[in-house]
């Protein structure tokens, strides 16, 4: 059950199969479904343990007083929520579902006997963490310096990469499930400027969308354009060399 998760690992360094193992036998402890725009956790709840997501597509997020909500990361398959987060008092953001999630709550104790056990285990998901917190300062950056041409496209990128990573793409084609209102609370854009930046990629045919499907049909040059330097997500040469043909 932890497949997606062990793909990720792996792309720092190589798990035995008692590794593998512990880890799969700690994601099957206890599953949970949850609905499509749901929550998982609220913002000021007690960290009850680790939740790592199967399946499915999940947000962290921060709602204003008056309703307006930013949206600061993006939950894949093989995502971690938070690893270490039962040390925390209260959570400082709400996490909620994007599409239907399949979801495994690790306890605790479980994690901490997962790390003492196994040293290899351990220090991938320190590199997890570390890869975690290179993607925040990433969007640090995509909101605050890059053009609505840039950030839409830079998010795109990431997007993608992150899923090839975990073997959930066919060729430059991946799942997004987002709404534009989605994509606007994520980018700091209006819908409105979402929907015209999209326009735009698509008029230059980097990219293409049908139904919940983004291709990306000229990867290195959406790459060169919105200056999406994948380093920041620590894959090694996945990451770095990406399909030279698609320029």
């Amino acid at each position: 059950m932890a497949e997606f998760l062990i793909r990720k690992l792996e792309h720092f360094t190589s798990l035995s199969s008692d590794d593998k193992h512990a880890l799969d036998q700690a994601s099957r402890q206890r599953t949970r479904r949850i609905r499509s725009r749901d929550d998982i956790v609220h913002e000021g709840d007690l960290p009850q343990g680790v939740n790592l997501i199967l399946d499915g597509w999940a947000c962290r997020y921060k709602t204003l007083e008056d309703g307006r909500r930013q949206i600061i990361a993006y939950l894949l398959p093989g995502d971690l929520c938070d690893h270490n987060a039962s040390i925390l008092g209260e959570m400082d953001h709400s996490i909620g579902t994007v599409t239907a999630v399949t979801l495994a709550e690790i306890p605790p104790e479980t994690m901490r006997q997962l790390t003492a056990g196994h040293a290899r285990l351990s220090q991938a998901l320190c590199w997890e963490a570390l890869v975690t917190a290179a993607i925040q300062r990433e969007w640090t950056v995509n909101i605050g310096q890059r053009t609505a041409f840039e950030r839409l496209g830079h998010l795109l990128c990431e997007l993608y990469v992150r899923l090839r990573a975990v073997g959930l793409t066919q060729g430059t084609t991946c799942e997004l499930p987002l709404t534009q209102a989605e994509i606007a609370d994520t980018i700091g854009l209006s819908v409105v400027h979402v929907n015209r930046t999209l326009q735009e990629l698509r008029s230059v045919g980097l990219i293409s969308l049908r139904g919940r499907e983004l291709t990306i049909h000229r990867l290195e040059a959406l790459q060169r354009a919105v200056q999406f330097n994948p380093n920041y997500l620590h894959l090694g040469r996945e990451g770095r060399h990406l399909d030279s043909n698609e320029a």
